[in-house]
């Protein structure tokens, strides 16, 4: 089956659409959807909307994007949350965390210290209850390959990579596995196509991002776990194998990126 271990499938762009989107999406092939929370407040959401399709689990984390408005209230509510939820079968990571150096107000140094604060924390959580976790790391990879190889979590995911082949290779010494998406289905792309091609086919997991990132036959639309399918055929196009192949192995990946999954996929 295909995973998609990426998907804010309770984001407003979605509306009340939610279920049937990963409805139509399981109907495509994609057997699983991982839907990281963003914020404390979207942990009940998450956790729904996972209850209510058989093909969809959650993560529970603080977004760096929200980090300027969470509370330290927020880190001793996560940490309950998710000593509540490892009884949950759908509860499989820590995420989505991490940093983001891309967007002006975050980096500046009084949000640039919160946002580290907020990620160590995190990664101590998913350490303490052995989580794998699901990092943003826009323009941030050395600072979370740092913070990472410190407080060392349970392997994870660097969505949405577009880092150089030293820092992907570093993320893969860290156990960690690297998120690909509708970034590499455009042709000027050339670094994350690079990517893509070149990097042991172990180390890869699709993922949409969806509302957000959508492939070149999308954008600039709403982008869609539906898509996942296309999206790994265009990954064994760059990389000259076969779809079946592509598809077989990035199920492995996320397998391994995310071992509570395999239950829920009868691996």
């Amino acid at each position: 089956m295909w995973i998609d271990t990426h998907c804010h499938l309770d984001a407003h762009e979605f509306g009340a659409e939610s279920l049937d989107v990963a409805r139509r999406a399981g109907a495509l092939g994609v057997g699983m959807i991982v839907i990281p929370a963003v914020e404390a407040a979207a942990f009940d959401g998450v956790r729904a909307l996972a209850a209510g399709a058989p093909n969809a689990s959650y993560a529970l984390g603080i977004h760096p994007i929200f980090v300027p408005r969470a509370t330290d209230e927020d880190l001793a509510f996560l940490r309950v949350r998710v000593e509540q939820s490892l009884s949950d079968p759908r509860f499989v990571a820590i995420g989505e965390i991490g940093l983001d150096y891309f967007i002006p107000m975050l980096c500046e140094p009084v949000m640039r210290a919160k946002q580290e604060r907020f990620f160590r924390e995190q990664l101590r959580i998913a350490r303490d209850f052995d989580l794998p976790v699901l990092t943003h790391v826009r323009r941030s990879q050395d600072q979370v390959l740092k913070h990472v190889r410190q407080i060392r979590p349970a392997g994870g995911i660097a969505h949405a990579f577009n880092g150089s082949f030293q820092q992907a290779q570093n993320f893969i010494d860290l156990g960690f596995h690297l998120g690909f998406g509708g970034a590499m289905t455009f042709t000027r792309a050339l670094q994350i196509r690079r990517l893509a091609a070149e990097l042991p086919l172990d180390a890869i997991v699709l993922e949409t991002d969806a509302p957000d990132i959508a492939p070149a036959w999308v954008h600039p639309g709403r982008n869609s776990p539906e898509e996942l399918p296309r999206i790994g055929r265009m990954l064994a196009e760059l990389r000259g194998i076969a779809e079946d192949e592509v598809r077989a192995a990035s199920m492995r990946a996320a397998l391994a990126a995310m071992p509570r999954l395999a239950p829920l996929v009868g691996a």
